[in-house]
């Protein structure tokens, strides 16, 4: 449901932005920089521990660079950009990059994924895939076919999380966990705002370990303290 919305969303986008000229598209462009900067902040503000947070992003980041994250969502636009015919659109890459976090990075992705997986109720990602339909509309718009590839990005991601939900289950019920993890999204969402906003361009995607890191750092300190609640 999620991918159709996009997919939807996106082909309409394609349409609509052809008639829509640069400078518009670009006041377009820079108001969505804004929300995302506001929605970035909002989840970083759920953190209660802000060293958790630094350490995530700092740690994240540089995993996601060896791995070779931004490069490889790259090379996948790249080759789909040849295969798909679209030698012409210089942003295409870019599109890829900025909505495959803008709609994989964020709480009802996971809890969206999680309920569906073991409640069998789809009400979260219901919500989702009506905001991720719209703002598709508004990305392909502004970055062409490129979010239509992230259609099938999104569809491995989120079935992935919907798979392995059981085994992520602890981080959904851990108000801490769940807190800290959606402090370092937040901070890649910001992080995309910002080159939405042509302010700096972060490569966002290189820092989506971070989301792992953030709760991992967050069980090692719980159980460190049970242990010296134990010994005391």
């Amino acid at each position: 449901m999620n991918t159709a919305t996009v997919l939807a969303g996106a082909t309409l986008g394609l349409v609509v932005g052809k008639a829509i000229p640069p400078e518009y598209q670009t006041v377009a462009l820079h108001g969505l920089g804004l929300v995302t900067c506001g929605i970035g902040v909002k989840m970083f503000l759920q953190g209660k521990n802000p060293l958790i947070t630094a350490l995530a992003i700092a740690g994240g980041g540089i995993l996601g660079l060896a791995i070779g994250i931004h490069h490889g969502i790259v090379w996948v636009a790249e080759w789909s950009k040849v295969h798909f015919g679209q030698s012409g659109e210089n942003r295409f890459a870019e599109g890829v990059v900025t909505s495959f976090v803008l709609f994989c990075i964020g709480p009802m992705t996971l809890l969206g994924c999680m309920e569906d997986a073991l409640e069998r109720k789809i009400q979260i990602l219901s919500v989702k895939s009506t905001l991720d339909g719209i703002a598709s509309i508004f990305l392909a718009a502004l970055y062409g076919a490129g979010v239509l590839v992230t259609a099938l990005l999104l569809l491995l991601f989120q079935g992935a999380l919907t798979l392995f939900a059981k085994h992520l289950h602890p981080i959904a019920n851990n108000e801490q966990m769940l807190n800290e993890t959606m402090a370092a999204g937040g901070a890649i969402i910001f992080a995309t705002g910002l080159g939405l906003l042509e302010i700096a361009s972060l490569r966002p995607a290189n820092y989506l370990p971070a989301i792992l890191i953030a709760p991992s750092a967050v069980a090692i300190g719980q159980r460190i303290g049970k242990s010296k609640a134990a010994a005391s």
